[in-house]
């Protein structure tokens, strides 16, 4: 059971978030998540990485129960090495979408991700502003395109990432495709009707937790559909894009800061 006047379950975002700039996760954020897992509270990953970095997210998060993956299209349970939900964009759809793009930005350079082992390639094209450790298959639009895939980023040349992701909120229906932007200058094309919030709403089913007894935690517009759905609490980093810091309950300290462990040990202590 839990304390009285705790969330049941807390869902925080990785990178920006609870990870740090130098992509590590301090030894003080390890062990507030591991009391806050003894007292009884669920502790869900919720990022947009896709399951070939499933290794990685579950070094960075070590004491999560649930990993929602891929923006909310994959969602894995833990204690039983099973997938709750794995969702996939034809590729038809993202070949519309892309095309939609183009006409409205022009050129895009685009990866896709497809595969789902750990440490897989992308397929596109190599883009030297990645910012990770990353192996791309070099394939054409078409190849990309042919069959069902997890997701896909999208840069545009001309824009910068906000303005993309604006002129892609008008132009690709959300019955087609969801777009949102997690920080690394793309936007992501992921299935219909798929982002954290859908993940987090598998994840409640799954454990019977209401959305009102969950506190989440984020620092980027691919945050806001779990800060719409979360009722107990929405905690900003305070790094945190503009749009997401505008709907936050609350702003705890930065990422390099270790924020989310700050304000979970004050939780605790309450």
């Amino acid at each position: 059971m839990t304390k009285p006047g705790l969330p049941k379950l807390i869902a925080t975002d990785l990178d920006g978030t609870l990870v740090r700039s130098d992509d590590t996760v301090s030894a003080y954020t390890h062990e507030v998540l591991g009391r806050v897992r003894a007292a009884g509270i669920r502790v869900v990953g919720a990022t947009g990485r896709g399951p070939r970095l499933t290794n990685l997210t579950r070094n960075d998060i070590r004491d999560a129960d649930f990993l929602v993956m891929a923006q909310g299209g994959w969602v894995l349970d833990q204690a039983e090495s099973a997938y709750l939900l794995r969702s996939r964009l034809p590729g038809a759809m993202l070949s519309r979408v892309l095309t939609e793009l183009e006409a409205e930005v022009g050129q895009l350079s685009v990866m896709v991700e497809a595969l789902e082992h750990d440490d897989s390639p992308l397929w596109g094209d190599y883009d030297p502003t990645w910012r990770y450790p990353v192996v791309v298959e070099k394939r054409s639009r078409a190849d990309c395109c042919t069959g069902d895939v997890i997701k896909a980023f999208a840069r545009s040349l001309a824009y910068d990432v906000d303005e993309l992701l604006a002129v892609a909120r008008r132009v690709v229906p959300p019955e087609v495709a969801s777009v949102t932007q997690a920080g690394l200058n793309y936007v992501e094309i992921c299935p219909a009707n798929v982002d954290k919030g859908t993940g987090l709403a598998v994840v409640a089913q799954a454990v019977g937790v209401d959305p009102a007894d969950v506190l989440v935690f984020g620092d980027m517009p691919n945050d806001l559909p779990m800060f719409a759905w979360a009722g107990w609490g929405r905690v900003a980093v305070a790094n945190a894009h503009p749009e997401l810091r505008a709907v936050a309950d609350e702003v705890t300290l930065t990422n390099d800061e270790d924020g989310v462990a700050v304000y979970l040990d004050r939780l605790l202590s309450r």
